[in-house]
């Protein structure tokens, strides 16, 4: 019933999401905490190239892994186009294994959170602790549905040409509280000339944790050196308020 980043999801991301779009200020914020690094960097959850490509640019050796080959793909050409060529894996992060061990290893703006079930977040965890070096780190943004509202319904239009554009209707479906998500349903439908022309239906699950929560998840697996940031400010202690939350750890 439901597609996984298909076309036109695919599509309407890099659209929105073009090279260099910084989401809430977290390219800013990773070159930052990036800085001093000289080894490997891999992205997890690499998508279309958005965050990837500014660190090629910076002169980071950064490479990418994700389980959508459509997103890859789009990753791939944007690179081609810039005349870079960093390794860029399919794979999905609860299993993957690679060759390389990683000084850094970056997951921004929430990707761990569409990890639904607690086990695969636990093991997508054990896989990244895995494919970092001694005394790497990994840097990784957590969303809270602060604003969440049950049921609401929201409506975008996007222009592709002055003969196509895509909408996009995102409903509310459900908060679950004792298995912590959120559920939304994305319905995509493309048009050209006033008719519909292609739609996909998207299940948009994203899990929440607790900050203590996550700090003894990281600690279990043998990080250290836990540090937990607000609004893409190093050591900000979040609040109720704050919907996003970055963890830094280090691999012992």
């Amino acid at each position: 019933m439901y597609s996984n980043y298909g076309p036109l999801c695919t599509e309407l991301y890099d659209l929105t999401k073009p090279v260099g779009y910084s989401i809430g200020g977290d390219i800013e914020y990773y070159l930052e905490r990036l800085k001093g690094t000289k080894g490997k960097v891999l992205e997890a959850g690499v998508g279309s190239g958005r965050f990837l490509i500014p660190l090629l640019e910076k002169g980071y050796d950064v490479e990418g892994i994700d389980y959508s080959p459509e997103m890859l793909d789009i990753c791939r050409q944007r690179c081609k186009d810039r005349e870079f060529t960093p390794n860029l894996y399919e794979g999905n992060l609860t299993s993957f294994s690679l060759d390389s061990k990683y000084e850094v290893i970056v997951m921004p703006t929430g990707s761990f959170c569409l990890i639904e079930n607690s086990k695969e977040a636990m093991d997508a965890l054990k896989c990244l602790y895995n494919h970092l070096i001694p005394g790497g780190r990994l840097i990784v943004d957590l969303l809270l549905p602060t604003d969440w509202q049950t049921g609401e319904i929201t409506s975008s239009y996007y222009e592709i040409s002055q003969e196509e554009g895509i909408s996009l209707e995102r409903k509310a479906v459900e908060m679950n509280w004792a298995d912590q998500y959120t559920l939304t349903v994305l319905k995509y439908e493309k048009w050209r000339n006033g008719k519909l022309i292609d739609t996909e239906l998207q299940r948009f699950p994203l899990r929440w944790y607790g900050i203590e929560e996550f700090q003894l998840l990281l600690t279990s697996l043998g990080f250290s050196d836990i540090t937990c940031s607000a609004e893409y400010v190093y050591n900000k202690k979040p609040s109720k308020e704050h919907s996003l939350i970055t963890f830094e750890a280090v691999r012992k």
